[in-house]
């Protein structure tokens, strides 16, 4: 078994910055393909941002157009973590923010399948003006 546990989110003021973290326990802890996924009241669920894990250490990461620029995922897998840094951030970043996992084939699913298998409970991120 495994889980995963976000956390680091809260209220910040547009503009500001938060850094939720995603740390992963068990198997799930070596799955290749981590996302970050974001869902507003009343709206569906969005991709935010992945990362994969490549066979020789190298790192692929893709954004959501909303926050590119503004938003940059990472990963330590020693801590078996994954980051999420928002900068900018604005009150349409205002969300439940979910960490996934997944095992897939390669890169290019990593970057464009939503069925991963594994998540965390969440963690809200408010942005007021």
């Amino acid at each position: 078994q495994g889980q995963l546990v976000e956390s680091g989110g809260g209220s910040v003021q547009a503009g500001g910055s938060l850094r939720l973290s995603c740390s992963a326990s068990g198997y799930i802890s070596s799955y290749n393909c981590m996302g970050w996924f974001r869902q507003a009241p009343g709206k569906e669920r969005e991709r935010v941002s992945v990362i994969y894990s490549g066979t020789s250490n190298e790192y692929y990461a893709d954004y959501a157009d909303s926050v590119k620029g503004r938003f940059t995922v990472s990963r330590d897998n020693a801590k078996k973590t994954v980051y999420l840094q928002m900068n900018s951030v604005k009150p349409e970043d205002t969300a439940m923010y979910y960490c996934a996992a997944e095992s897939y084939s390669g890169w290019s699913s990593c970057r464009s399948r939503t069925d991963f298998g594994h998540w965390g409970q969440g963690t809200q991120v408010t942005v007021s003006l």
